[in-house]
């Protein structure tokens, strides 16, 4: 499709004057024909000439294949010029759904060159993104036309849940950085630990921990160190339904909560534990069986990148059944889920049930709108009423969570956001007090 540019436009708009001019004096009618009739041909020439290039500029675009959520992603663009020289700009197709910084490109690449662009993409949404198609806006040879093209490049890309926090864990970890991003240090408790190697004493042991024959031995003093119990199964039941499509931020809550399992089970894997997943609340619920090998994060990634929250109410009580027909080994059994006062029909016989085998865990996410609510001056009287429904559904919550710690269960009312540290303690703290 061809276009006239800002030269084409301003060219034609000098014409016009002129025939104005012409009116008031006849001597220069002559002169505007002339005019006509060259910028006429000039522009014909050179719209023949860019519709010839047309086709000549090929683009190749070069971006990674698997994308966290929640991330900026830079997208390259390869050109190829065999045409000519060219100049113009350029936008790339990329997903409806993500942001981006830096289009349109402008561009100019002469005959039988590469030239590479790039921008940026915020990574919104998970599951399987196509980035399709690329316009080109190139000028002319005499820059009077915009030949504008369509280019078919098709790239499909995969968006994980955030793998990129297992990579600042990892690092922090290795350092003994850890409290920076709030994972607490607690000291071991009880004797629920394996026995792993002896070294030398130091200052913070405590003196249960020396080995009296081997100080004796060396003539120092000895410790023994123990490692936490390995071999355990740590099971995500994950709540799929409408109730975790509220957002936080530009997430929702269902995303947070895959980047905080995903974070989780790379940590249990470390301390070599066995990790699983049941999902349920949604149209095809999908079972994980434990593992714990390298491969289980990928298996786990797999499993929920594309996975949305559905428009359905959470059934606990079928979900608790359908993991207790495929779990047999005592496991820690986390339940990610936002907690409603009408959820006591099936939540707790559903607690009950899991808790008759396994560990169980509540992990609640709760709304940062509802702090706001809280928080919000009241003057006048629907300001009153908003925060009485705040408070009444605040302490229906609190009722709800009291229930279940009085049959012995450990929550998590934490923010969306808190949602990776508080696990990553959780888990921390009841494995070292040897309760998984």
């Amino acid at each position: 499709m061809l276009l006239p540019d800002r030269p084409l436009l301003l060219a034609a708009g000098c014409w016009l004057l002129l025939a104005v001019a012409a009116v008031v004096v006849p001597a220069w009618l002559p002169l505007w024909q002339v005019a006509g009739v060259a910028l006429a041909a000039l522009a014909t020439v050179d719209a023949l000439a860019a519709h010839r290039r047309r086709g000549a500029v090929s683009v190749q675009r070069q971006l990674a294949h698997a994308m966290p959520v929640g991330t900026w992603q830079t997208v390259g663009l390869r050109l190829r010029c065999d045409g000519g020289d060219a100049r113009g700009w350029l936008s790339d197709g990329h997903p409806a759904a993500f942001a981006s910084d830096g289009l349109p490109l402008p561009f100019t690449i002469a005959s039988g060159r590469w030239l590479r662009l790039s921008y940026r993409v915020a990574v919104s949404e998970r599951g399987r993104q196509c980035f399709d198609g690329v316009t080109l806006r190139r000028s002319s040879p005499l820059r009077l036309w915009q030949m504008q093209e369509r280019l078919a490049v098709r790239d499909e890309v995969r968006v994980y849940p955030n793998f990129a926090r297992i990579a600042h864990y990892t690092l922090l970890a290795t350092d003994n950085r850890l409290s920076q991003i709030g994972i607490l240090q607690r000291r071991r408790r009880g004797q629920g630990m394996e026995f792993q190697q002896l070294r030398d004493y130091r200052q913070d042991d405590s003196p249960r921990q020396i080995d009296w024959k081997a100080s004796s031995r060396v003539s120092r003093l000895i410790s023994r160190e123990y490692a936490d119990e390995r071999d355990q199964q740590i099971v995500f039941l994950l709540d799929c339904s409408a109730r975790m499509r509220a957002r936080d931020g530009d997430l929702s809550h269902f995303d947070h909560t895959l980047n905080a399992l995903l974070l989780l089970a790379w940590v249990a894997l470390r301390q070599g534990d066995a990790v699983g997943l049941a999902t349920f609340g949604h149209a095809r619920p999908r079972v994980l069986l434990p593992g714990k090998t390298v491969a289980t994060v990928n298996t786990l990634m797999n499993a929920v990148y594309d996975l949305e929250p559905s428009l359905q109410v959470p059934d606990y009580l079928a979900a608790g059944a359908t993991l207790s027909h495929h779990l047999r080994k005592r496991a820690l059994v986390i339940l990610v889920t936002n907690l409603r006062d009408e959820d006591d029909d099936t939540l707790l016989p559903a607690v009950r049930q899991l808790r008759r085998r396994h560990a169980v865990s509540v992990a609640s996410l709760r709304e940062p709108v509802l702090d706001e609510v809280l928080a919000a001056p009241v003057d006048d009287f629907a300001a009153a009423l908003t925060r009485a429904a705040g408070l009444e559904y605040l302490q229906a919550r609190r009722r709800q969570l009291a229930l279940l710690r009085h049959g012995g269960v450990e929550i998590l009312d934490v923010s969306a956001g808190e949602l990776p540290v508080a696990l990553i303690n959780h888990y921390r703290a009841r494995k070292r007090a040897g309760t998984l």
